[in-house]
């Protein structure tokens, strides 16, 4: 029972993020949403911080699995690896309102609050990690580790660009670009 309260709260928080903002998503508000007293929702997570780490957690974890099973599924080469990655970062469960609206209010939480902060440098790392890996069985290794830099700064770019139109999230322009960038790179060592 406790798992299922816990993601069945995760859920709420992610749509009343997605209605009424951070500051809109109160304790009291996300029990409302799921239908529960507010000292449940403390009980399981604390306070408001807990519930937006919980949350953000739940949305790196969604992140992280889709990304190793891309990673796994993807032919050996780099080209294929560094694909997977991209198409990871840009998979509906990444771009979808509620999900682009908490990693927004993740990413400025995370500039105040440490165990935030710590969540944006574990994702950061990972992201470069992979794509470092992948770059560098094409690369040398300066070269893969600026390659990677510039994917990564491109994937945050676009995913921040789409998330602040204002309009439904262009996945297929958004996998053309990084796939270009990839593309021109690997192309280039050649």
């Amino acid at each position: 029972m406790r798992e299922i309260r816990r993601a069945q709260l995760i859920d709420a928080t992610l749509h009343t993020i997605d209605q009424s903002g951070l500051a809109g998503a109160t304790l009291a508000s996300v029990a409302q949403r799921a239908s529960i007293s507010t000292g449940i929702v403390s009980h399981y997570f604390g306070d408001k911080d807990g519930l937006l780490e919980a949350t953000m957690r739940h949305v790196l974890r969604s992140l992280w699995q889709g990304t190793s099973r891309r990673r796994k599924a993807a032919k050996a080469d780099p080209r294929a690896k560094l694909r997977a990655v991209v198409a990871a970062n840009f998979d509906v469960e990444q771009v979808n309102g509620p999900v682009m609206k908490t990693w927004l209010a993740f990413w400025s939480e995370s500039m105040h609050k440490p165990e935030l902060r710590r969540l944006q440098r574990v994702n950061t790392r990972r992201l470069h990690s992979n794509l470092c890996a992948d770059f560098s069985r094409a690369l040398t290794k300066p070269a893969a580790r600026r390659a990677a830099s510039g994917l990564a700064a491109l994937i945050d770019g676009l995913w921040l660009r789409g998330a602040l139109a204002g309009e439904p999230f262009d996945t297929k322009a958004a996998l053309r670009l990084a796939y270009d960038y990839i593309d021109l790179v690997l192309d280039a060592r050649g």
